[in-house]
């Protein structure tokens, strides 16, 4: 029963560079899957609709995805996971930890700009995992660069081969459709609007003389482009896909629902199953019968009215039934799940049943953490779960010291999201926050003001970067800390950081105490376990 249930299992993340089209595409995979009836623009800010999967304030006002969605759909006889990540640089750590719990990655790229920056900082974490990734070339129906251009620099910029699945009849004004080459046909471009419409025009086959009356004397040119890619390029391979050797290629333009259709067959076709997930005891199999799972997000204040904490869980294996104990292996407590949740976005109904590669909700006040395994009493720790050092930090100043208790709850709540690191100075009662990037800051004040209603100011720090430190003796760490009392603070699992001002600082004190090893990251499975053995 379970593993017939993997194999009805696809579950993949949406990737891309801020801008590219990646919740409208978002928007209309749900629209074809028959999830939704009709998508949101996330054009139109001033609108009463916003895309499905933008669901934050702040994603509302601005028209860009800051936190990560989590979507079940139905298609033909697949389950469908999908997670929209968000796409600017400085969320990159959430993106991070929702590209551990996927099999697959769909990435996104503007036609008009090819692959940018943010693209290949998130490829290069699929490649790391070895994620499959399928690839859409995005708004065809404006003027942009050559798909041959394009083809090229996917397969230069991914460092694998690049194998065209649709090619585009035209582009901007001249846009006339796509040509299916594994079906052998065209689907004829129509601009589409928010609502799906079935009466899409075929045209079968390369040489029909529908396509000559259709295109006159651009008829041969478009010919001769598709016999050219046939011929020059490789054949796909599923093996080769899997391995992250090869890309499906689609074009399209997600806003006029064109497109999209094919990517999600492909997705469904191509994509593989749940596998096996490997924990520090040992490796686990998605069709084993006892259940377990990963937390990989946490995300405060979905509905900002009951203040709760929903934990996001991977089920790794075994099938899950709402209502079952399940042990968080971190400090052998149970927790019972009689509120588990499905998710479409925002919208969450209670789910009886979940399977390997499902992503289900908890809600919880604090009990669980990123990168908690839950297992049915076997002591697992899936491994892969990462939290970078911050590369920017500011301190907190509240204008009503009344409220000091709601800002205190505010940021621990959204230091246990991930969404920012809280550190406790060892020498001081003025919290700070570290970032990677700049926008995180101001989303944090947004929210403290809006969720938990605190008005707080952000003030650039001294420090500009953090190393978590441990050490083989735990005497030899304490003395160290007190030695550096100033420079040390404590994150939201207690584990110790040294805060340095500029990198000379760093580099003395790694030179000068060489029984302390200083980490740039710290892995819910390893290091923090070890730092709390050290200090207790």
């Amino acid at each position: 029963m379970v593993g017939k249930e993997v194999a009805r299992r696809r579950t993949f993340a949406i990737i891309s560079h801020p801008d590219a089209g990646k919740t409208t595409l978002t928007e209309k995979l749900l629209l074809f899957a028959g999830a939704i009836h009709i998508a949101g623009s996330v054009k139109a800010r001033k609108a009463t609709r916003h895309a499905t999967s933008d669901w934050m304030e702040i994603e509302k006002q601005r028209g860009i995805s800051v936190a990560s969605s989590v979507m079940q759909i139905e298609y033909g006889d697949c389950v469908i996971n999908l997670l929209d990540t968000p796409g600017h640089q400085d969320f990159s750590e959430d993106t991070y930890r929702v590209l551990t719990a996927v099999d697959a990655a769909l990435m996104v790229i503007d036609a008009a700009n090819g692959v940018e920056a943010q693209t290949l900082r998130l490829l290069d974490v699929c490649r790391a995992r070895n994620t499959p990734i399928l690839t859409f070339v995005n708004k065809m129906d404006r003027e942009v660069r050559e798909p041959l251009d394009l083809l090229d620099e996917i397969e230069r910029a991914l460092h694998m081969a690049a194998v065209p699945f649709t090619w585009p009849v035209g582009m901007g004004r001249g846009f006339r459709g796509v040509f299916d080459l594994r079906r052998n046909r065209m689907r004829v471009f129509r601009p589409g609007s928010d609502r799906l419409d079935d009466g899409d025009e075929i045209i079968d086959g390369l040489d029909n003389p529908e396509i000559t009356l259709r295109f006159g004397n651009n008829a041969v040119n478009v010919r001769q482009e598709i016999e050219l890619i046939r011929g020059a390029s490789p054949a796909f391979s599923q093996a080769a896909f899997l391995a992250g050797m090869q890309t499906p290629v689609f074009f399209g333009s997600a806003i006029n629902n064109f497109g999209v259709r094919e990517v999600l067959d492909a997705l469904v076709d191509l994509a593989p199953p749940p596998g096996s997930r490997a924990a520090l005891q040992r490796e686990v199999q998605p069709d084993e019968p006892k259940v377990s799972g990963v937390v990989f997000k946490i995300q405060a204040n979905m509905n900002p009215a009951h203040r709760d904490r929903i934990a996001f869980v991977r089920i790794c294996s075994g099938r899950f039934v709402r209502g079952m104990n399940l042990k968080i292996v971190r400090n052998d407590k149970d927790i019972r799940t009689n509120g588990v949740v499905s998710f479409l976005s925002q919208r969450r109904d209670l789910l009886d049943t979940a399977y390997p590669g499902d992503i289900i909700g908890i809600p919880n006040h604090g009990t669980l953490q990123l990168g908690d395994t839950l297992t049915e009493g076997e002591r697992l720790q899936f491994t892969g779960l990462p939290f970078f050092a911050p590369e920017i930090f500011q301190a907190v100043e509240i204008a009503d010291p009344m409220r000091s208790k709601q800002l205190k709850l505010g940021l621990a709540q959204l230091g246990e999201e991930g969404a920012i690191q809280v550190f406790r100075p060892h020498a001081s009662s003025t919290l700070l926050l570290g970032a990677v990037g700049v926008l995180q800051f101001e989303v944090v004040a947004h929210r403290l003001k809006h969720e938990y209603g605190v008005e707080a100011r952000l003030v650039p720090s001294k420090f500009q970067l953090a190393r978590w430190v441990t050490a083989e003796d735990p005497r030899e760490l304490k003395r160290f800390i007190d030695i550096n009392a100033h420079r040390i603070a404590y994150d939201v699992v207690d584990a110790p950081a040294f805060l340095a001002a500029f990198g000379a600082e760093l580099s003395v004190a790694e030179e000068s105490w060489k029984s302390i090893r200083f980490h740039r990251m710290r892995e819910h499975a390893g290091l923090v376990f070890q730092t709390h053995e050290m200090s207790g």
